[in-house]
C-alpha cells in the first residue's frame, strides 16, 4: 500500500488544524500502525481521538483515497507528510501540524532558506502598499523568502515585490489547493510557482468541506514558517491581528511598520508598537539582522519618491522640507500642523525614500 493513502486516510478524518495531531503523531508515527490497529479491533483506540473523526477511521479504508492522489499527481500538486525530508521543517513542532500538505509549485523553497513573513490589512493605503512592497523587495534581494498569504492588498504586494527580485516566495491558502482566491492572483499564482515558489494548502483539489475559520487557520502556517513575521498596515480587529497571535504564541519576533496617527488602517500597528508587542520596521535591516542576513547586503534598490504616493499631511511636510535640517517646531510653523501629525509625517517620509532623520528629531528631503 502507498503510505500517501493512509495519510490522506488520517488526514481526512482528524481535518485541518487538527489540535491532537502531534500527541497521535507521538503514539503512532506511522500511521499505518493505526490503520492496523483500528482493523484489528483489539486495542483501545487513542483516547485524543474525537468521536467524530474515530468513526471515519473506522468506516473508510486508505483505498478509499486513491482517487484523490491519482488526481493529485495528474495534476501536478505534490503531497508533502511528516516522514518525508520535503515537509517544511518549520511546520514540525506545531500541535496542529497538517498531516498532508498540498503543494504547487517548487517544495525546495520550504526547508534551509531564511523565511520571513509580511502580512497585512486586504484594503491598504498607498503608504501602506509601498511599504510592504519596498520592505519585501529589500528583504528578498537580500537573500530572504518572503511568506505570505496570496490575499488582497499587501499579501499581493509582498509576493509581487519577491517576484521583482527574482527570489522565490511562499504563499499559504486558506482554501482548497486547486482554488485561487481571490480569483484575480491567478496569474500571480503562477508567477509564483514558475519562480520557484510554492502555494501550499491543507485542503485538498475540489474540497467541499467547512470553510468557516479555514483563513484564520492558515495564518498559523503563516506565522510557523516565518522567522520573524513583519506586519505592514492593519487595523485593530483584523486577520492579521490573529497571524501576530500565532507568531507570538510560536515565540517568532514581530516587527510592525509605524503609521499615521490618524489612520485607521494604522491602528493596529501602532497598538503593536504602543503595547510593545512589536519592534518597529522601519528599514529592511531590521527584520534581517532577527534573520543573521547582514545589513550590508539589504540595500535595496532606491525608487524615486513620488509626493503623491503619500498622505496630504507629509505632502505639506515635504514641501516644507529642506536640504538642511528642521526641527519640529519649525516645520510645524511652516505647516501650521500640530506636532503629532508632523512627527506622523516625518515618520512616512522616511519610510517613503522623502526624508531622512538627523541627531536632535530634525529632518532633511531627500
Amino acid at each position: 500500500m502507498d503510505k500517501t493513502l493512509v495519510w490522506l486516510w488520517l488526514a481526512d478524518a482528524v481535518g485541518s488544524a487538527c489540535q491532537y495531531a502531534q500527541e497521535l503523531l507521538a503514539l503512532y508515527p506511522d500511521p499505518a500502525e493505526l490503520y492496523d490497529l483500528l482493523r484489528a479491533g483489539t486495542e483501545a483506540p487513542p483516547t485524543c481521538l474525537t468521536p467524530r473523526a474515530l468513526a471515519q477511521l473506522q468506516d473508510t479504508t486508505p483505498f478509499d483515497f486513491e482517487e484523490r492522489l491519482d488526481h493529485c499527481l495528474l495534476s501536478g500538486i505534490e503531497l508533502l507528510t511528516p516522514d518525508e525530508d520535503t515537509y517544511p521543517a518549520a511546520l514540525r513542532d506545531l500541535p496542529d501540524l497538517p498531516l498532508v500538505l498540498y503543494l504547487t509549485g517548487d517544495p525546495v523553497c520550504l526547508n534551509g532558506q531564511r523565511c520571513v513573513g509580511m502580512v497585512g490589512t486586504r484594503r491598504p493605503s498607498a503608504y501602506g502598499r509601498q511599504a510592504a512592497f519596498d520592505l519585501s523587495l529589500a528583504m528578498a534581494q537580500a537573500g530572504a523568502v518572503i511568506v505570505s498569504g496570496l490575499a488582497d492588498g499587501l499579501d499581493s504586494e509582498a509576493h509581487r515585490a519577491a517576484l521583482q527580485a527574482d527570489r522565490p516566495t511562499i504563499a499559504f491558502l486558506g482554501t482548497a489547493i486547486d482554488k485561487t482566491y481571490p480569483a484575480a492572483n491567478a496569474k500571480l499564482r503562477t508567477a509564483i510557482e514558475k519562480g520557484g515558489g510554492a502555494v501550499c494548502s491543507e485542503y485538498p483539489p475540489g474540497y467541499t468541506g467547512r470553510t468557516t475559520g479555514t483563513f484564520l487557520a492558515r495564518n498559523r502556517l503563516i506565522a510557523a514558517q516565518s522567522e520573524a513575521l513583519c506586519v505592514a498596515e492593519a487595523r485593530t480587529r483584523s486577520g492579521t491581528l490573529n497571524t501576530v497571535h500565532h507568531a507570538e504564541r510560536l515565540g517568532r519576533p514581530v516587527l510592525a511598520v509605524p503609521g499615521s496617527i490618524y489612520s485607521a488602517l494604522s491602528e493596529g500597528t501602532n497598538e503593536l508598537l504602543r503595547t510593545h508587542r512589536a519592534e518597529p520596521l522601519c528599514r529592511a535591516a531590521d527584520a534581517l539582522e532577527i534573520l543573521g542576513i547582514g545589513a550590508q547586503t539589504a540595500a535595496p534598490e532606491q525608487q524615486r519618491f513620488d509626493p503623491a504616493a503619500v498622505s496630504p499631511d507629509a505632502q505639506q511636510v515635504y514641501a516644507a522640507l529642506k536640504p538642511t535640517p528642521q526641527g519640529i517646531d519649525a516645520l510645524c510653523a511652516a505647516t501650521r500642523l500640530p506636532a503629532g501629525r508632523v512627527l506622523a509625517a516625518c515618520t512616512e517620509l522616511e519610510l517613503m525614500g522623502g526624508a531622512q532623520a538627523q541627531p536632535g528629531r530634525r529632518y532633511i528631503a531627500l
